[in-house]
């Protein structure tokens, strides 16, 4: 069977109705008799192969005993469910843990700083710090961010290209300690067989990749989603024709990016610079 809808936010709402059931330690059959459904029903909505309705779908938080953010979240996904394309918010953690998680293939680019799969716990907490954000706030989006990179290296791990801007070795997050640790564990994981990390030289003039950082998330049997970031939401976008558009980008800044090697060796050198000035 096939999903109805294949759109992010469709995805986003089932893993999330199953994730709250199973969090909650209730069996499948038991919400479906509390919801008057069949089982089967139940299953293929939280499968993503039929959507709910936003009446039907209402009804589960109350039956879990979800509430607050966690109830408006679901909601939320519910309404957007149908839209092809998904302007996220407070949801939108939800929806990139999802997409990580599922995705056979990961594209990022990244102009100006080391995309999340590939920070370390202190460059991500220098940013956190310098973003003026309470410390248990921190702290939850540390533990959440070194959780998320657990795909790399997993059994079946996620195959992951990473298009990082030159200035993003420049740039002084935290201090140069930090610095040459980040610049050691971008070799470190560019040795695994699964992780590709290509510099793209500054300088060079004018590119698409210059609006911005975006992701690219491929799945198998399923058509890619892209991910467009900005400070206030992330935009979810599903059309193929917008796909494509950052498809051509990611291509067109590989063609400008140094090889896998010349990558490795740029990158011992700004380590080298960066060790000298601490």
């Amino acid at each position: 069977m096939k999903p109805t809808s294949s759109g992010p936010a469709a995805r986003t709402l089932a893993v999330v109705l199953r994730e709250e059931r199973e969090a909650r330690k209730v069996g499948l059959r038991v919400l479906a008799d509390k919801l008057g459904i069949l089982p089967q029903l139940l299953s293929v909505w939280e499968k993503g192969y039929r959507l709910p309705s936003v009446e039907d779908v209402s009804a589960i938080p109350a039956l879990l005993g979800v509430t607050g953010e966690k109830r408006d979240r679901i909601r939320t996904l519910a309404r957007h469910a149908r839209e092809p394309n998904w302007l996220a918010s407070s949801s939108a953690l939800t929806g990139l843990l999802t997409f990580e998680r599922g995705a056979a293939e990961i594209t990022t680019w990244s102009p100006l700083l080391i995309p999340g799969l590939l920070q370390t716990p202190d460059y991500t907490r220098a940013i956190m710090d310098a973003s003026s954000i309470a410390v248990e706030e921190a702290d939850k989006r540390v533990r959440i961010r070194l959780q998320r990179q657990s795909i790399l290296t997993r059994r079946e791990p996620v195959v992951l290209r990473a298009l990082i801007g030159e200035w993003a070795l420049r740039e002084n997050i935290g201090n140069p300690d930090i610095m040459s640790d980040q610049t050691d564990h971008l070799l470190a994981m560019a040795k695994r067989p699964n992780v590709s990390v290509r510099i793209v030289p500054a300088g060079a003039g004018y590119h698409p990749g210059l609006v911005g950082p975006f992701e690219i998330y491929e799945f198998a049997g399923s058509p890619p989603i892209t991910l467009a970031e900005s400070i206030e939401a992330c935009a979810f976008l599903h059309e193929s024709g917008q796909t494509l558009t950052y498809q051509r980008v990611a291509k067109l800044l590989g063609g400008r990016a140094l090889s896998d090697a010349a990558s490795r060796q740029l990158l011992e050198e700004a380590g080298h610079r960066q060790e000298a000035s601490t």
